[in-house]
């Protein structure tokens, strides 16, 4: 039963793979002043689909063997190896990442510890109100 859903996803995603390739192919074709051919498209595209699949193999291989279920950056980098620019460019995006999550994690910790504090400050004067009203009635 799963494998007539695995083809119709498959197929969309090689659909978009070619539309992709397509429309690259056309930038370069204006920017340069040359033609690409339909067959020249289809076979960049299904180079590029094998590709993507091999990269998918190898970074669930490499997620296993660190005994994890997860793929992570580190896994992404082990991948980029070989290409210097796109490990730089990896490196990059993903301490970028680390530094935005680390900054949203500091801001919800400030404003957890603001409304701690206006919770704490609330329950001050409400104790300092109560006694108040302990010392009127006696």
């Amino acid at each position: 039963r799963e494998e007539p859903a695995k083809d119709s996803s498959q197929y969309r995603l090689k659909a978009a793979v070619h539309y992709t390739v397509g429309c690259l192919c056309q930038e370069v074709a204006e920017d340069k002043g040359i033609q690409f051919s339909k067959q020249t498209i289809a076979a960049i595209s299904e180079i590029t689909f094998r590709q993507c699949e091999n990269f998918a193999k190898d970074l669930e291989m490499f997620a296993r063997h660190g005994k994890r279920t997860v793929i992570n950056s580190e896994d992404v980098k082990l991948l980029a190896r070989r290409s210097s620019s796109l490990l730089r460019y990896i490196t990059q995006k993903s301490e970028e990442l680390a530094l935005n999550n680390l900054e949203q994690k500091e801001r919800k910790k400030k404003k957890s510890s603001a409304a701690k504090g206006r919770t704490t400050s609330d329950e001050q004067v409400e104790a300092v109100m109560a006694e108040s009203e302990d010392s009127n009635m006696a």
